[in-house]
């Protein structure tokens, strides 16, 4: 069992970082290409929701980068001595739409660090608070949940998975593919190698296949609303991962609308629940 004196890692808690970045449109039509997006938002237009993962990323150096692909932590980021990360759960609300072609601040804090013990071994979350604002008006508070473990010895099954939560209005087919994560990790700036290197993922984390960010499973989720529901703005947005996805993985984009929430969620060949998720809507005026 890995050491960790979550008392020193506690010390980050209220650390801040502040960043600048112009929402550039060239982001934007390479992800709705990866996406397959037949309408392309333009200059000016609103930033669909969850489309602010394409910028205020790290942009670590190679020499500092881990054997995973990650950058280093210790900056910003507490340095976590456990080597498994991910993007476990997160949420938004969107005060007013960020605006394509805009220049944009990021503001953010780290708001908690909590050690626990789960099913699977020793647990640390660490949240943070983002806000985004353009010429001065805040747009957008987002709230990200991290969740790193210890590595896995070896292969080991995964436990039975969830049921879908119900009768779904609009269900999607869904094939993952090695492209389509390679696109994303390299829009996003993502280095994660068990999104795009199969020997490693298989070999060294003991995945049995390249995994599906949990952020692109999201942003798929989110563009049902606008596919099924394009007279509708998404105000707000949270999700939860709840059992990995892989590029081998058949699956189902479900959405259930009830008044002016959506809920939204992924679901395997298997039947079981990788992701839930829900969206709050409302007609502009």
């Amino acid at each position: 069992m890995t050491e960790i004196d979550i008392d020193y890692l506690r010390g980050w808690i209220g650390r801040e970082r502040v960043r600048e970045e112009l929402l550039a449109p060239v982001a934007v039509q390479a992800l709705s290409a990866a996406l397959d997006r037949e309408q392309v938002p333009m200059q000016s237009e609103a930033l669909p929701p969850t489309w602010q993962w394409l910028y205020f990323n790290d942009c670590a150096r190679r020499s500092d980068l881990g054997v995973d692909g990650h950058g280093r932590t210790g900056d910003f980021l507490p340095p976590v001595p456990l080597p498994r990360r991910m993007w476990a759960s997160g949420e938004f609300i969107c005060e007013q739409p960020l605006r394509i072609g805009e220049l944009a601040e990021q503001r953010s804090v780290v708001t908690s660090v909590e050690l626990k013990e789960g099913k699977t071994g020793t647990l640390l979350f660490v949240s943070l608070e983002h806000q985004i604002s353009q010429q001065g008006q805040r747009c957008l508070v987002e709230k990200q949940h991290l969740v790193y473990r210890e590595m896995a010895n070896g292969p080991s099954p995964f436990r039975p998975g969830d049921p879908a939560p119900g009768a779904a209005d609009s269900q999607q087919p869904f094939q993952p593919d090695p492209v389509l994560l390679f696109r994303y990790s390299a829009l996003t700036f993502n280095g994660h190698r068990i999104h795009y290197d199969r020997d490693y993922t298989t070999q060294q984390e003991h995945y049995p296949a390249l995994v599906v960010h949990g952020p692109l499973l999201a942003t798929l989720l989110a563009e049902q609303v606008a596919i099924q529901m394009p007279e509708v703005r998404v105000s707000g947005f949270g999700f939860r991962a709840v059992r990995p996805v892989f590029d081998t993985d058949h699956l189902l984009l479900c959405s259930k609308r009830s008044g002016d929430s959506v809920d939204l969620w992924t679901q395997n060949q298997d039947g079981f629940v990788t992701m839930i998720a829900t969206a709050k809507v409302e007609v502009p005026q």
